[in-house]
């Protein structure tokens, strides 16, 4: 067999093997036998489990993960009073628990943020309540794997929780916060893991990425060829060889004139239809796991996708359809495990998305000048609302906390409100 034999086989070539088999080499994703590489994986498709941990390993999931588990994490979570006030419930002590220090080794931050990757990720995530009387003084995250929900026959719920020395511990519903995404068990009770529910998507990505791994350690990633009429014979062959790397190989020598003598040609090997079809393959597996989460595309850093002037739109968008529900998870959670029945009447848990949702300073200029009734429109927010959506303190002017129209502040005449 020639040199060049071996990546160009004959007509009357021996047949490709029925099942490819791990560390067989392919001249380039062309060959014959790569798309029965794929398919059988060497260890198989299905024979890898995809856990919620494994997952990560994912780049698509890492991102969609990543990124609601931190747009929560830095959200502000508050503790609000019911009705027209809108006041921060300051005085209460959940307040500074959701607001300042959950427990004594994670700030608010951290924990939101570790709470919702496990939600994400396994479909749950606990946080062990610590009481003091009524008062609750400690949030401390579990492991979402020794945590299992049951439902009472009073339809009240208890939690099995293991313990480091082996055993169970048995909690009531008021000592464990829960944050369950969707729920299709008989009572709604247990949150879906969207890893297991869309793991054939999850197993192809991986399978995609391991195709392309092979590829790239198996297949040969030569560049091109060259042709003689004639037999060479193996020191003329490590002579051509080496002088090639030595005159060519390397950025220094980009672009350089080859001198081909003897009847020798050269050939460059293009990338085949199916290497973009790979590329293709992969792309549409990201798109599935971001269908899955919830993440527009943009977002998750795909190239072919344009950003343009509609940034702002699109962080409104993934608020809305990306983020809504889980303040809405979060919030349900708390106010019907951390509250009373009583102050659930006249106090409020609330996220504020308004740190996503800041567009250009130009923007902000033209919605706050209309805001303090720019243009002899009826104003609805005061100098100090104002400054306090923009983070700075406090103005101790007089004016500053009533509804005034910039034509009448010279006057110092409030506007009539309703």
């Amino acid at each position: 067999m020639g040199l060049f034999d071996r990546f160009w086989p004959t007509k009357s070539a021996p047949a490709a093997h029925s099942r490819p088999q791990i560390g067989e080499v392919f001249a380039s994703t062309a060959d014959v036998g790569m798309h029965e590489f794929m398919r059988a994986g060497g260890e198989g498709a299905r024979s890898e489990t995809i856990t919620p941990e494994k997952s990560l390993e994912n780049m698509a999931i890492l991102r969609c993960v990543s990124l609601i588990s931190e747009s929560i994490g830095m959200l502000p979570l508050n503790l609000m009073v019911r009705g027209d006030q809108k006041a921060y419930a300051k005085e209460h002590p959940l307040y500074r628990i959701l607001k300042q220090r959950p427990n004594e080794f994670q700030g608010p931050y951290k924990f939101k943020s570790t709470m919702q990757l496990r939600a994400l990720t396994h479909g749950n995530a606990y946080a062990r309540v610590i009481w003091r009387g009524n008062t609750v003084i400690r949030l401390i995250p579990l492991d979402s794997k020794k945590v299992e929900p049951k439902m009472n026959d009073d339809f009240t719920v208890r939690y099995e929780v293991q313990i480091p020395g082996g055993g169970k511990v048995t909690l009531k519903q008021r000592d464990i916060l829960h944050i369950a995404d969707l729920a299709d068990d008989e009572h709604g009770l247990i949150g879906m893991s969207r890893v297991k529910k869309a793991r054939e998507s999850v197993s192809l990505a991986f399978q995609a990425e391991k195709a392309a791994s092979r590829i790239f350690k198996n297949g040969v990633m030569a560049g091109g060829a060259l042709t003689y009429p004639k037999k060479l014979d193996p020191d003329q062959i490590e002579n051509i060889r080496n002088s090639l790397e030595t005159r060519y190989a390397g950025s220094n020598n980009a672009h350089k004139w080859m001198v081909l003598e003897d009847g020798i040609t050269a050939e460059k090997w293009a990338n085949s239809a199916l290497d973009s079809q790979l590329q293709e393959a992969r792309n549409h597996q990201t798109e599935e796991i971001a269908r899955a989460f919830g993440v527009p595309r943009p977002l998750l850093m795909m190239d072919d996708t344009s950003w343009g002037s509609g940034i702002e739109q699109l962080g409104i968008f993934f608020i809305a359809y990306g983020l809504q529900h889980w303040f809405e998870i979060w919030e349900d959670a708390i106010e019907n495990t951390l509250l009373s029945e009583q102050e659930r009447d006249t106090l409020e848990v609330k996220f504020n998305p308004h740190a996503l949702m800041r567009g250009t300073l130009k923007d902000q200029s033209e919605f706050f000048a209309k805001a303090l009734g720019s243009g002899g429109s009826q104003p609805y927010m005061n100098a100090n609302e104002v400054r306090d959506k923009l983070d700075m303190p406090k103005s101790d002017e007089p004016a500053a906390d009533s509804l005034q129209s910039p034509m009448m502040r010279n006057t110092n005449v409030p506007v009539k409100t309703a």
